[in-house]
């Protein structure tokens, strides 16, 4: 096993670094006005990646905040992984181009499958798939329309496309500081062979632990937002945790 990331997430709304509660567009707490700021604070704490997603430009189908992503890039060095609007193939490769290590592509996982597939084999461990589930079933258009389709089943439309990765969200936790949906989490990472990492919800120390237990060893990692921003994770600790957790996983 590789060892666990924990990804540091800013959600950017009208150029702002924000949290939703339920991907309520309506439910948003300002945190930082200066997203490329917090994005070098999470650097020198010393998180090794960065999520990033484009709120806006889920709801409206391409790129909304591209300046504050710009800004972002321009200010760190460590990797960011990008979702939100993404759904066509200029789109990727020039996010790519700029400097984006990943990007993530959601609602057209399941509107264009083989957008995905296309884009998976051009550009090859820097795609990945946003899956994003509500009592089960993925919700696309920034999470504003639930589809038919299980998440199970459209993670296995991607098995052998080269995907990178697939990050789980479970909608009903996703800002409520109510902990990660474990069992639904790693039981689509033991479904699949592309490596999943979870999201949604990840409140506490308690939930750093959790992730560290052997049964999340098949996860890549878990992204966290509003626990860090407000002071119920402490980075450093959680930090040593995860890299502790990883060291013994690779023994």
């Amino acid at each position: 096993m590789a060892a666990l990331i924990l990804f540091p997430a800013i959600d950017l709304k009208n150029g702002q670094c924000v949290r939703l509660k339920q991907g309520d567009m309506d439910q948003a707490t300002v945190f930082n006005d200066d997203p490329a700021a917090q994005a070098a604070a999470f650097e020198q704490q010393g998180f090794q990646w960065l999520h990033v997603v484009d709120l806006d430009g889920a709801f409206a189908g391409k790129p909304m905040n591209a300046a504050a992503v710009e800004a972002i890039l321009a200010r760190v060095a460590f990797p960011v992984q990008l979702g939100g609007g993404i759904r066509d193939m200029a789109t990727v490769e020039g996010w790519l181009k700029k400097g984006v290590r990943r990007v993530i592509i959601g609602t057209a996982a399941v509107r264009d499958p083989a957008f995905v597939r296309e884009a998976a084999k051009a550009f090859p461990g820097q795609v990945a798939v946003g899956i994003d589930a509500r009592d089960g079933y993925v919700a696309v258009e920034g999470w504003a329309e639930t589809s038919a389709l299980a998440a199970d089943d459209l993670g296995r439309r991607f098995e052998d496309a080269g995907v990178a990765a697939i990050v789980y969200t479970d909608i009903a936790r996703d800002g409520m500081l109510q902990g990660i949906n474990w069992d639904g989490t790693i039981g689509l990472a033991n479904a699949l062979t592309i490596p999943v990492i979870a999201s949604g919800g990840l409140a506490s120390m308690a939930d750093i632990e959790r992730l560290c237990a052997p049964d999340a060893a098949i996860l890549e990692g878990a992204i966290t937002g509003r626990a860090l921003y407000d002071g119920r994770i402490d980075p450093a600790t959680a930090l040593a945790r995860v890299a502790k957790a990883g060291s013994i996983a690779t023994i």
